[in-house]
């Protein structure tokens, strides 16, 4: 591996569940009970919410001992407080009152100016962090990794089951956290004033509070300099969160190295390309990146990787890439999983128990 290899980070964002399943307001709590031993444990928008994120890595075994280790570390402060980790996009089982907001100003703020978006949206993503030189290059990046979108979204679908019924979508996360008006598949941008022309505009329109809550499946980071992937289910195993990472820094190394120009697809095609996306999953139908035509979910997502092999190679991720994308197949995506086992009984509580983290022994 050289020294230019690109930095990758994870987040992920978890639902605290009580013993029964059902949403907990304990998630504050959980965050302040576990051991945090490296990367970041943190808040989130509503209280029945966890935040975790790696520090800075370089390589896939790296971001996994991490992931597994802050996952385990949350589990462990939520069964200190009678709950579970609940890795899922949507909340399983339905539920009789909305979730509180966590008592944070900013997130006051947002649930006042949102009203029922901020209340109702209540969702867990996975969000990968590249490391980019520069801002023009996150512009770059953006461009080119627009029709690759719906393949990735197919790898971390996690969500078919919500408010105790099968929703008939892999990834109903992706649809509930659209109703934000700063969400959604980013535009071709023209150059980078294009980008900050936009975000100008929602803030002056109240569309946004701030520069945090834009909200593209693809985006420049505010706090680092990133460019971050947004659009992920939080991933139903910490390996499946690390082969999304690694497999979309391969794909920003591939873009970096090539001197092609981004696919002039359109915002509105590619919404509907997302959306099928959302709908089937890996084990249904995708449109390809190249022809936009519908074809197994699989066999996109593995051209996805041969188009990335040559910098997947370079970072020593290729073999770890092709045996993680062949075992999803095989074994199913979350959303594929959770169906399996809803379909048993229709019972949501059993969705709850197959994805529910285990805590750290000792």
């Amino acid at each position: 591996m050289n020294d230019d290899v690109l930095t990758f980070g994870v987040e992920e964002e978890f639902f605290v569940v009580d013993r029964y399943g059902h949403l907990s307001p304990a998630g504050d709590s959980v965050v302040e009970a576990a051991d945090e031993e490296q990367g970041e444990l943190q808040q989130e928008l509503t209280r029945s919410q966890a935040e975790s994120a790696t520090g800075v890595c370089t390589t896939h075994d790296e971001a996994e001992r991490q992931l597994t280790t802050l996952r385990a570390e949350l589990a462990q402060g939520a069964a200190r407080r009678g709950c579970r980790l609940l890795p899922s996009g949507s909340a399983p089982l339905a539920e009789t009152a909305l979730p509180a907001i966590t008592p944070n100003p900013r997130y006051e703020r947002m649930s006042e100016h949102f009203g029922a978006t901020a209340r109702t949206s209540h969702t867990c993503g996975c969000h990968v962090h590249i490391a980019i030189p520069d801002r023009e290059t996150g512009i770059r990046v953006i461009n080119h990794v627009r029709p690759f979108l719906p393949a990735l979204l197919t790898m971390t679908a996690n969500s078919a089951i919500c408010d105790g019924y099968d929703t008939g979508y892999a990834s109903w996360r992706y649809q509930q956290w659209n109703r934000w008006p700063s969400a959604g598949s980013p535009p071709l941008f023209t150059s980078l004033d294009h980008y900050e022309s936009i975000v100008d505009a929602w803030l002056r329109a109240g569309a946004i509070l701030d520069r945090a809550m834009v909200y593209w499946d693809v985006r420049l980071s505010e706090k680092q300099p990133t460019v971050e992937f947004r659009l992920g289910d939080v991933a139903a195993t910490a390996g499946e969160a690390v082969l999304f990472g690694v497999l979309i820094r391969g794909l920003v190394g591939t873009i970096l190295a090539s001197e092609e120009r981004p696919s002039d697809l359109s915002n509105e095609v590619l919404r509907a390309q997302i959306w099928r996306a959302s709908r089937e999953g890996l084990s249904g139908r995708c449109p390809h990146f190249r022809t936009g035509d519908l074809a197994p979910a699989s066999d996109v997502l593995d051209d996805v990787v041969t188009f990335a092999a040559g910098a997947l190679k370079e970072t020593g991720d290729l073999d770890f890439v092709r045996d993680g994308c062949a075992k999803l197949v095989a074994e199913g995506s979350g959303a594929d999983r959770q169906r399996a086992r809803f379909a048993k009984r229709e019972c949501a509580e059993d969705v709850v128990d197959l994805l529910a983290v285990r805590p750290r022994e000792g």
